[in-house]
């Protein structure tokens, strides 16, 4: 333990005393703060009354944003949690002699490492505000929540606000990839939608979607890539795990129609679900809750889609899902597996040749033709959470080179398809009978009729004939864990 009189700091003393009487420990997990100094008088009491600030103090490691000696001071800076689902920036301080401060630097060096562990400190983030997006309070949000953390955290910030639908994609596509570490958009799905496909556009699109990680600060409606990535709807909550996040490989999925290309991060659907995303656009006020109340409208109807549809099936039973589930999230983690992913893409820095070719193509020897006349929904995960306490697909991982296929038939009852909504926040959905998954790493989809939707991660695309082919590890995002989403997983 350093005493107020030391000059230095041993490296592997976690303990720093300041003030004569401040004890601070850097714990596994958390900052120990221990005040033993004398109160102070309160004058407006007469010096009756002593106030004497909180003794014994632990701050978690993860919510440890900064901390420097000043001229005269020893200040960092956290995450304070100020309600159930926000923090705030807070700072505490203490006062630093001369010949302490060689010893406080040292100190102060300790609680980095432990505070940011594998992650990038000073994170060079460009910011992308959609003022259009969810109910129009994106640049609000940001600069109330996310903007204070990230300045507490000496991230390097450029904000941009989009102008136009499909803005986002022009800079994406012209971005210059060896300036930032990660693109921050505020908004809900559809701004990283633009931001892949704007990467993907790029003549070194392996290179520029392995190199720039993406990442959402929740100001839509449904905000699926942070429940996915962090386990959370709050802005600020996001804001410190993006600024703690690490990188992470993310399967794109290519959405070929005619002669069209594009990129998907996070579901496909074709059914009652693309209905209930798109079909609400004019209830967008409701937030979330408005594609609960499409569901219900469209159930009431219970129309059916017909379809052909044709899967490149890698696993066809949920029990043998399970197992690839459970295996791949228990695999020895490779340390240098970001290095190499780097070198690849340098090496081959354009978009991967489809290995299916296209939706005009003849259709791939031994796919799976699955029966849609009477289809009800489809619907394709790559990611598990599509909203709010919504884990569609519990199954999926971030890298396997797979995605989840759901098919609904649209003759199940009313009762049943209630039941299997309600169930999907329980998990139990997964193992219902009239429920059919598989894990696939391509699939065609043809609609029978002229007319209806189909969903892309949220946004709308001609309804007709599409293609779907995973591409192993191509995209980056940041997660909390670096491995995994932050969702149950199948029982």
């Amino acid at each position: 333990m350093s005493s107020p009189d030391d000059s230095s700091q041993d490296p592997h003393d976690t303990t720093l005393i300041v003030d004569e009487s401040v004890t601070l420990t850097i714990g596994a997990d958390s900052l120990l703060i221990l005040d033993d100094r004398p109160a102070k008088a309160d004058r407006r009491c007469c010096g009756l009354l002593q106030s004497k600030p909180e003794t014994n103090h632990a701050i978690s490691l993860y919510n440890i944003l900064g901390a420097e000696v000043t001229a005269s001071n020893l200040v960092i800076a956290y995450a304070q949690p100020a309600t159930k689902d926000d923090v705030s920036v807070t700072t505490v301080q203490y006062p630093i002699s001369e010949k302490e401060k060689k010893a406080a630097e040292t100190w102060v060096q300790q609680l980095l490492d432990g505070a940011y562990a594998k992650a990038l400190r000073g994170k060079r983030l460009k910011v992308l505000v959609n003022p259009f997006g969810g109910k129009g309070t994106a640049a609000s949000l940001y600069q109330r929540y996310a903007a204070p953390v990230f300045a507490a955290a000496k991230c390097q910030v450029d904000v941009q606000t989009t102008e136009y639908g499909g803005h986002a994609i022009n800079i994406a596509e012209n971005l210059d990839i060896d300036a930032y570490d990660a693109l921050v958009c505020c908004s809900g799905d559809g701004l990283p939608y633009e931001v892949f496909n704007g990467l993907g556009k790029r003549p070194d699109a392996r290179k520029a979607l392995a190199q720039t990680a993406v990442a959402l600060l929740p100001c839509g409606s449904g905000n699926g890539l942070t429940w996915n990535a962090f386990g959370t709807g709050s802005v600020s909550i996001a804001a410190l795990a993006i600024v703690k996040g690490l990188r992470t490989p993310l399967d794109l999925v290519s959405i070929s129609q005619k002669d069209s290309r594009t990129l998907s991060f996070l579901s496909q659907s074709f059914g009652i679900v693309a209905e209930c995303d798109l079909g609400t656009e004019n209830l967008r006020w409701m937030g979330a809750q408005r594609f609960t109340y499409g569901f219900l409208v469209r159930l009431m109807r219970q129309t059916i889609w017909p379809c052909d549809i044709a899967i490149k099936v890698e696993i066809g039973d949920k029990e043998g899902i399970k197992e690839h589930y459970a295996a791949w999230s228990t695999r020895p983690e490779e340390p240098d597996a970001d290095s190499k992913r780097l070198e690849i893409a340098a090496e081959f820095p354009g978009l991967p040749e489809l290995k299916y070719g296209t939706v005009t193509d003849e259709l791939p020897q031994g796919w799976e033709v699955v029966s849609g006349e009477t289809m009800g929904n489809f619907y394709a995960g790559n990611m598990a959470i599509m909203s709010k306490d919504t884990n569609m697909f519990p199954a999926t991982l971030p890298d396997d080179g797979l995605m989840d296929v759901i098919t609904i038939d649209g003759t199940v009852s009313r009762g049943t398809a209630i039941t299997m909504m309600n169930e999907i926040p329980s998990g139990r959905f997964f193992d219902m009978p009239d429920l059919n998954l598989r894990k696939a790493s391509a699939f065609r989809l043809v609609p029978h009729q002229k007319e209806g939707y189909i969903s892309i991660d949220g946004e709308r695309i001609p309804f007709e004939a599409f293609q779907a082919e995973v591409h192993q590890g191509l995209g980056t995002i940041l997660t909390k864990s670096g491995r995994f989403y932050e969702a149950a997983g199948p029982r």
